[in-house]
């Protein structure tokens, strides 16, 4: 379910899996319906849990990965749960580890998870109060989900107040924003892990690190993600001990003991520092484009992992296989993104960009299958006609998001990915379009 860089990223990988019979996506977008492998849905409405419902029963489907969060939020794994329908993602319940900040911070504390201090508000002159006891730099952040653009970095005690003001009395992020989470600002380095859970058993996937502002230098506003790579070097072997043992573990049990059991993916955002890892946030899905470049890593069997987790078999499963090489996922953008931007121009040179990529990687040491992939993220297809007599030339595809493609490769050090991923972006003729030059910056050279 979905039709973003993340879904074409798990429908692609699903469809290696020799247990793989019929594969749909719903809705899909143009890279995902060109898949060889997939059939797209785009007439089923993600958002009707009951439409879902019904079409998977008439289906026979005998899985359902949700990749979204906001589907989960809403309760669609419950309710296909309920109808008998297995699925991989979190109740409502448990998905409120995303879905509520307020939730997750409470939650954090009661069970000793490590993660910045905060309070939560409802009422603004509190919130100032709070935050000018805290002192700039501090983050504010709506309760709800707000579409990336909940969360506020404050570098000042006024621009604090003005993003309380913003939440609490504009009610620029509506009923998401009716309370907020006021919390300390915390220094290090941003990475994300990611684990599989079946309501029990936590098994560690990998580590990535994203970039989120617009800008080279990780300057400008922040977005949903310019580019990310896979694995990220400040997350050691120690430190994924160490989140796996006081983050994912303790949340898992948690919400166990809260009776809401957890199954999916867990997504802990992380603040690094002196070897030590803090929880930011947990998401209850594959980021993207983090999933983008692990998807490319993966070497084990996606279906199986998630059917194991989806059946509480997790304890009986292999860790999953991770290739040693790095990979890497730049982002194309439309321009202006992520203000305003145009819809509907023209993309050409995937294809031209899948080899360039993978010769680039291949030359570099790169032993994979498929070293080089473009994954769509925010794209639809047309028929364009020729001018010579009408004849219809072969499909082009058109923008229809902010981030629209996710070019991702693979090779032996992040330097190499680095590389073959620039070299497909190269390829890619769209004028409309832009990236960051600068993504993998903190690891390249390690």
């Amino acid at each position: 379910m979905g039709s973003g860089g993340r879904e074409h990223a798990l429908s692609w990988k699903l469809g290696t899996s020799p247990r793989c019979g019929s594969l749909f996506c719903a809705p899909a977008n143009a890279g995902i319906a060109l898949e060889p492998a997939v059939t797209a849905v785009p007439s089923l409405d993600v958002a009707d849990n009951a439409a879902v419902v019904a079409w998977c029963k008439e289906q026979g489907i005998g899985l359902v990965v949700v990749g979204p969060e906001q589907p989960l939020v809403d309760g669609l794994a419950d309710d296909l749960r309920a109808a008998g329908v297995r699925v991989f993602g979190p109740s409502a319940a448990a998905a409120r580890l995303e879905g509520s900040k307020s939730f997750l911070k409470d939650l954090c504390a009661e069970y000793g998870i490590p993660t910045a201090a905060y309070q939560r508000f409802t009422d603004a002159a509190a919130a100032k109060k709070y935050a000018a006891s805290l002192g700039a730099p501090l983050v504010v952040k709506a309760d709800g989900l707000a579409a990336g653009k909940g969360v506020t970095v404050a570098f000042s005690v006024e621009e604090a107040h003005a993003a309380i003001d913003d939440a609490l009395v504009a009610r620029r992020f509506g009923d998401a924003g009716a309370e907020i989470v006021v919390e300390e600002f915390l220094e290090g380095e941003e990475a994300s892990f990611f684990a599989i859970i079946d309501g029990e058993t936590a098994l560690p996937l990998a580590s990535a690190q994203d970039h989120k502002a617009v800008g080279e230098g990780d300057t400008g506003p922040n977005t949903g993600g310019m580019g990310a790579y896979s694995p990220a070097p400040v997350v050691t072997r120690e430190i994924q001990e160490q989140v796996m043992e006081t983050i994912v573990r303790r949340t898992a049990a948690a919400m166990a003991d809260r009776g809401s059991p957890f199954t999916g993916v867990l997504f802990a955002g992380l603040m690094i520092k002196d070897g030590v890892a803090t929880l930011l946030e947990h998401n209850v899905r594959f980021g993207d484009p983090e999933c983008e470049a692990l998807m490319l890593r993966l070497e084990s069997d996606l279906l199986e992992l998630l059917l194991a987790a989806s059946e509480g078999r997790l304890s009986e499963a292999s860790a999953p296989r991770w290739s040693e090489d790095a990979s890497m996922t730049v982002v194309l953008a439309a321009e202006g993104y992520p203000g305003d931007y145009k819809k509907n121009t023209e993309i050409r040179g995937i294809k031209r960009a899948e080899a360039a990529g993978a010769s680039e990687a291949t030359r570099r040491g790169s032993k994979a299958e498929t070293p080089a992939k473009v994954f769509h993220a925010g794209t639809s297809e047309s028929k364009k006609k020729s001018g010579d007599g009408g004849k219809e030339e072969e499909d082009v595809v058109l923008s229809s998001g902010g981030r629209v493609l996710a070019v991702t490769a693979r090779a032996p050090r992040v330097a190499d990915a680095q590389a073959a991923a620039y070299a497909a972006v190269d390829q890619i003729d769209w004028p409309e379009g832009f990236c960051r030059r600068d993504i993998g910056w903190r690891a390249v050279g390690k």
